[in-house]
This record gives C-alpha cells, sequence and structure tokens, in this order.
C-alpha cells in the first residue's frame, strides 16, 4: 500500500512543475501544457485525499474540474489558432495587447 504523503508530494512537484513552466516558458502551448499540468496535479491531491478519507467528494469534484479543463481545452486552443493565424507567431510576447 502506498502511503498518502506519496501522492501528495506527487501531487505538489506536478503542480510546482506546472507553475514554474507557466512563468518561464515563452511558447503559448507550452503554458497551455504547464497548465494542464498543474490542473492534474490538483486532481491527483483530490482523488488521493478522498481514497485516504473514504469520501466519494472529492472524486466527484475531479469530475467537475476534468469537465472545466476540457472546455479550457477547446476555448483555449481556438485562441491560440486565432492568434497564429493573425500573428504568425505563438510567442506570448508577440501577443501581449489584443488589437491587430
Amino acid at each position: 500500500m502506498v502511503p498518502l504523503s506519496w501522492y501528495l508530494i506527487l501531487s505538489a512537484a506536478l503542480f510546482t512543475i506546472g507553475a514554474v513552466g507557466v512563468i518561464v516558458k515563452r511558447n503559448v502551448i507550452a503554458i497551455f501544457l504547464c497548465i494542464e499540468l498543474m490542473l492534474n496535479g490538483a486532481n491527483l491531491a483530490l482523488v488521493a485525499l478522498s481514497g485516504f478519507f473514504g469520501d466519494i467528494g472529492g472524486q466527484l469534484f475531479v469530475f467537475i474540474v476534468m469537465t472545466v479543463a476540457a472546455a479550457e481545452a477547446a476555448v483555449g486552443l481556438a485562441i491560440i489558432i486565432s492568434i497564429f493565424r493573425t500573428r504568425e507567431s505563438l510567442n506570448v510576447d508577440d501577443a501581449d495587447t489584443m488589437k491587430l
């Protein structure tokens, strides 16, 4: 049996890697993937704590977070495609303003 602390350490590591990636990366797609990594780290913590306490509420909340992440992926990729078509670049510095 794997102790709860291992799951929480892995969750914190995933979230930290994602947060550092959002701060450091300049590519929109890389930032987008780092945000997804942060959501997965939070989901892992919710599932681990839900299993530890024997409550299904955390697992149900993970489904809500996954639904929001799927919607965010659809809208985010549409925005990324729109930015690429107008600017022909995926660099964050090139897309700092919303004007054409």
